[in-house]
């Protein structure tokens, strides 16, 4: 993006004091679009100030329950709002150890991702503005990430997603329409990984 005077822009560590978040996460912000940034001629990221003060209106705190540290973070990432719904009635009905977040395109889930490092992501691929593309292209540069479960859950086939340049290699994909057994299952083995809902 074209520069902007100083006084409209911040620092990284700035953006991250008011936002209440990691230095690491407003880099991972500014890299996929979430912030809107530049480079000084010296390299240095400068973060709009407008942009900050957009993303602290727009965010909603997060409803983290009292036991979440004992739970699975589970994310889940799709445009469509039927679909949402069906996602958090079908996880409910797991019966498992899980802290369920929904996010309505890739912006939001990387929010989601910066707040909170869910355990396991699982996301469409087509949808409006920061798609499922970029969002696990983006994911793939951050190493501190890289213990994330990445699953994509789309209605595009292998040739579809190979056109579109790919996917990163780490990523588990699911054709729709949801199997949402499979789901569970892939819920239930993190949480044996990790354990989770085990008792000491």
């Amino acid at each position: 993006m074209t520069t902007a005077n100083a006084s409209d822009t911040c620092t990284t560590r700035e953006a991250a004091r008011r936002l209440g978040v990691s230095l690491r996460t407003v880099q991972l912000w500014t890299e996929s679009g979430v912030l809107d940034a530049w480079k000084t001629p010296g390299g240095h990221r400068r973060v709009l100030n407008s942009a900050v003060d957009r993303l602290i209106a727009d965010r909603r705190p997060p409803t983290r329950s009292p036991s979440a540290d004992r739970q699975l973070q589970v994310l889940v990432v799709e445009d469509d709002p039927t679909l949402l719904a069906l996602y958090r009635y079908s996880f409910a009905a797991f019966h498992l150890p899980i802290a369920l977040r929904l996010a309505p395109n890739g912006y939001e889930g990387l929010i989601r991702i910066g707040e909170e490092r869910p355990d396991i992501l699982f996301t469409d691929l087509m949808m409006p503005g920061i798609d499922g593309f970029q969002m696990l292209r983006t994911l793939a540069h951050r190493p501190e990430l890289a213990a994330m479960q990445l699953v994509v859950v789309s209605g595009l086939d292998a040739a579809e997603i190979a056109e579109r340049g790919g996917l990163p290699e780490n990523v588990t994909v699911l054709a729709k329409p949801i199997p949402f057994d499979r789901l569970e299952a892939m819920v239930a083995a993190r949480c044996k990984t990790l354990g989770i809902g085990e008792t000491p």
